[in-house]
This record gives structure tokens, C-alpha cells and sequence, in this order.
């Protein structure tokens, strides 16, 4: 429809002309002495015309002729920047595949052609990490860092994860805290981090960043949980020749984080470090606000172990867990044990039965037979010990 409106129109306009050549008796007088020359009106703009035509026509063939050789400069360097583009494109795609050595190959074709040079200096580096080729990583690192200052965060962020993979966490760091400096820590850097302060056992390192990533919900709940945990034991592991480090330390553990595993292993030190009293109000805490899907049966046989002067307490506290878990053997062995240590021995055979008829154990026969012993009971004390080592042999 535009086409043809255009040829309507042209058309108008050559009628237009036609007739306004027709009624037009002008003419044009031209004097150069001696010359004289007379012309239409309507020949000289015509030859007006064509004079300008031609002599624009004349110019442009010479511009176009002159200007070649730029063109064809132009076009062989834009073919030029296609072919590196290409060849960019398949560094970054030999890369993803796991080709590496080629893709480090096209990786230093494209930096050399100039395409995006700090990129292509970072493919070039983790190519030839996955090489294990240390110099040239270094090399195509240093580069990357150099030639392109808008990669530099990217830098810092490739040489933290090889760091990290290289088990060089220190080095990891150190490219993170010159990232923290410049750009400051997003998501990403966070967990390089915390698997760098893992490394390095920065344990209250690894709980401030867990924290952190919790409240930016950048990791699931479980891996969180372990994370915690995992940081929790490595604290209890340093301050376990401490008594007053350990018990500081386990008063400032808040309640959601503390796990079965953490609780258990800070009864376990508290104990190897002679805090009973310490122990017993733990396991105690624990064991009392734990529902019956929580409950902690490892804690119950520690708890039965320390010789502390309360054993008529804890013999009352666990009689009172007994009526919540009335078929858990190892509580039922623990009161058997605190019952010896207070000579009440028709409660300790009592409950060292039922231990047994619940889930016979090798260290339940043994308390039995010990206890038969310092009764006088010989020929029942070698039946435990009998069945004791039948266990054993198992």
C-alpha cells in the first residue's frame, strides 16, 4: 500500500511539472562578449539538473574509489572480530563440555586476537586447573588481573574457588578479603568462605557465616544443621583441655543449635574432664525438655557412669524418665549401675534384668555378673560372665 502510494505520487508530481514546462515562456540569456546564447527556461534548469547529477555522481565514484582501501581494512578487521568472537564462543563451550586442553587452546587464540581479553585470560586459568597445570593457571591468573580491570571481582572470585579446591584455604582467604575490600560479599563469596574458614577450622568463623546465610536463606535447612553442628564439635574438640574455655562455651550455644550430636560430645568432654556436677546438669537439661522421637539413650549410659555424690538424686531423675521410656535398655543398665553404687542391691538386679530382657548386652551381663559377685553369688555370677563372652565372641 506504501509502495503504491509513492508511485501515485510521483506520478502527481511529473504531471505537475509537465504542465508547468508547457505553460512556461521564459528564457534564459546568457552573454559573453562576444557571445551571445538565448535558451529556454525549462532546458536550462533541465541542464542545471543534469549538471548537478553528474557532477555528484562524479564525486561519489571518486570518494568510493579513494576510500577502498579503508573499507577493505575495516571489513577484513570486523571479519577478523567475528572469527575471534567465534573462537571465544568456543573456548567458553569447550569449557563447559570438560574439554579443557582445547578450550585453553581457543582460550589463548581468542586473548591473543584481543576478544574480551580478561575473559579469556579467566577461561585460560581454570582450563588449565582442571589441567593441574599450576604455572600456567598462575600465568592466565596474573593476566586476568591485568589486562581487563572490569574482571578483577571475577578474578578474585576464580582464585578463591581454586584455592579452595587446592585445599589452600589461607590463599582463598586472602583473595576474599581483597574482594571485601573492593565489592564487598555477595551470596557466592559468602560460602567460598565459609568452605575456606572450614578448611583453615575457623570454627566461630564458620558459625558467624552460617548465620549469615541462614538469615539470607542461600542454603538449605539440613545442610545448615550440619554445618552448626560440624562447628559446634570442632569448638568442644579445641577447648576440651579447659574446663572453664569448655563450660564458657557451652553456656553461649544457643538451644536451636544444640543437636544430639554437640550435646553428647560436650557430656563426653565435660566428663573426661572431671566436671560431673557440670555433666549432670547438661545431660539433665537436655534429657528433660527432649521429646519421646528425641530421645538421647547415649546420654542416659553416660548419665548412669559419673560418681559424683548425687546418686540418689539421679537415681530419682532417671526413675522419673523410666516411666516415659519404660523398654529403654541403656536407661534401665544405668539405674542398675547407680543402684550398685548405693548398695541397693534388689534394685540393681532388678533393673539389670529388665536391661537384658529388653536388649541383652555384653556390658549388662557383666554389671549383672559384678553385682552377683559382691553378693556371693558365684555360680550366677559365671553365667553372666558366660553369656558375657558369648556376646563378646559374636
Amino acid at each position: 500500500m506504501r509502495g503504491l502510494f509513492w508511485i501515485v505520487a510521483l506520478c502527481g508530481l511529473a504531471v505537475a511539472v509537465a504542465l508547468g514546462a508547457r505553460y512556461n515562456d521564459g528564457y534564459v540569456l546568457v552573454v559573453f562578449p562576444p557571445w551571445r546564447a538565448e535558451v529556454s527556461l525549462n532546458l536550462f534548469i533541465i541542464a542545471l539538473l543534469t549538471l548537478f547529477f553528474v557532477l555528484y555522481a562524479g564525486t561519489r565514484a571518486l570518494a568510493v574509489t579513494f576510500g577502498l582501501p579503508k573499507r577493505v581494512r575495516e571489513y577484513r578487521a570486523q571479519r577478523q572480530r567475528e572469527s575471534a568472537g567465534l573462537v571465544f564462543q568456543d573456548a567458553v563451550r569447550l569449557l563447559f563440555e570438560g574439554r579443557f586442553g582445547q578450550a585453553l587452546k581457543k582460550a589463548t587464540e581468542a586473548h591473543g586476537a584481543g576478544t574480551a581479553p580478561g575473559l579469556s585470560a579467566l577461561i585460560a586459568a581454570r582450563a588449565a586447573q582442571r589441567m593441574r597445570e599450576p604455572e600456567k593457571q598462575q600465568y592466565w591468573l596474573e593476566h586476568a588481573k591485568t589486562d581487563d580491570p572490569r574482571t578483577e571481582a571475577a578474578t578474585l572470585m576464580l582464585d578463591a574457588e581454586m584455592a579452595n579446591e587446592a585445599r589452600r584455604f589461607d590463599e582463598a582467604l586472602a583473595a576474599l578479603e581483597k574482594l571485601q575490600g573492593k565489592q564487598g560479599r555477595h551470596i557466592a563469596a559468602l560460602r567460598l568462605e565459609l568452605r575456606a574458614r572450614q578448611g583453615v577450622g575457623d570454627w566461630d568463623g564458620v558459625l558467624k557465616l552460617a548465620r549469615q546465610l541462614v538469615k539470607r536463606d542461600a542454603l538449605p535447612v539440613e545442610v545448615v544443621s550440619e554445618i552448626r553442628t560440624q562447628a559446634h564439635l570442632g569448638n568442644i574438640a579445641k577447648r576440651v583441655a579447659d574446663q572453664g574455655k569448655l563450660t564458657t562455651y557451652l553456656r553461649t550455644v544457643p538451644e536451636d543449635e544444640r543437636g544430639r550430636r554437640v550435646v553428647l560430645a560436650a557430656a563426653r568432654a565435660l566428663v573426661a574432664l572431671g566436671a560431673e556436677a557440670e555433666a549432670q546438669k547438661l545431660i539433665e537439661s537436655v534429657l528433660d525438655a527432649v521429646k519421646n522421637e528425641e530421645w538421647q539413650p547415649e546420654l542416659v549410659a553416660i548419665y548412669g557412669r559419673l560418681t559424683n555424690n548425687e546418686q540418689t538424686a539421679r537415681i530419682a531423675k532417671a526413675e522419673g524418665w523410666l516411666r516415659q521410656h519404660p523398654d529403654d535398655a541403656r536407661l534401665l543398665k544405668a539405674l542398675g549401675r547407680m543402684c550398685i553404687r548405693q548398695r541397693l542391691w534388689g534394685k540393681a538386679q532388678s533393673y539389670l534384668e529388665a536391661s537384658l530382657s529388653v536388649a541383652p548386652s555384653q556390658q549388662g551381663h557383666l554389671e549383672l555378673a559384678r553385682l552377683f559377685d559382691q553378693l556371693d553369688r558365684a555360680e550366677e555370677a559365671n553365667k553372666h560372665y558366660r553369656a558375657s563372652a558369648l556376646l563378646d565372641a559374636r
